[in-house]
């Protein structure tokens, strides 16, 4: 698979805060800006055209995405976790995204299903690391999509959110035969809500994030802190 692309400053026009955002985001899922990586006020004010203004309030939406982590009177860094973190992340996601697709699935149309069936497809066929990760994310966010939630559905997209460089970091290291069952694991999720086993695919969900924490772990120097 390709390595990320270097972006392009963003331009004046539209809203400066979701510019600069959006841009940020960008960075972190194309791996520019790797865990721990320092974000400093001015030099991403120069680079996106924009006041400080529009730059606190960027990191601080990113924060609350969990992109980003804010320390008072210190400073802004790419949200970083270790090893031990990150294994809990992927454990309460093993638990919580299950039952979000016990929610959704019964109000899954069948043009979502064909949707994600296409994803499923476009996963298998594409080698670029980031393009892998958007339809990826795509995929799971379409699968549950479909479930009305108070709070289940925003802490799984947070939790998505703080491991995103971890997602990208397991991409690049599973080989031919591992990346056959990922795609396999996709295409088993699409059949299975199509049959109605809402819970085989619950199954297939679970062992699918279950897979990527065990491959993480067997990596500590994934969670080397960055300079």
């Amino acid at each position: 698979m390709s390595t990320a692309r270097q972006l392009a400053p963003a331009t004046r026009d539209g809203s400066a805060s979701r510019r600069v955002a959006a841009g940020i985001r960008e960075a972190i899922a194309h791996g520019e800006l790797p865990p721990g990586s320092r974000l400093r006020q001015e030099e991403i004010a120069e680079r996106f055209g924009a006041s400080r203004v529009p730059v606190r309030e960027a990191l601080k939406e990113l924060e609350i995405e969990g992109l980003v982590t804010l320390v008072a009177n210190s400073g802004a860094w790419v949200s970083q976790l270790t090893m031990r973190e990150c294994e809990e992340v992927y454990q309460t996601r093993e638990r919580l995204e299950p039952l979000l697709l016990h929610y959704s699935a019964p109000h899954l149309s069948a043009d979502d299903l064909d949707a994600m069936d296409a994803l499923a497809r476009a996963m298998a066929e594409t080698e670029d690391v980031v393009e892998f990760l958007r339809l990826d994310r795509e995929f799971h966010m379409l699968s549950y999509s479909g479930g009305e939630t108070l709070m289940l559905g925003d802490l799984v997209r947070r939790l998505w959110n703080t491991t995103q460089q971890y997602r990208r970091a397991y991409t690049m290291l599973v080989d031919v035969h591992a990346q056959r069952i990922v795609h396999d694991e996709h295409r088993h999720i699409v059949a299975t809500l199509r049959d109605g086993d809402v819970e085989g695919a619950a199954h297939t969900v679970e062992g699918h994030i279950r897979r990527t924490r065990r491959m993480l772990a067997a990596h500590p120097e994934i969670f080397t802190p960055t300079g």
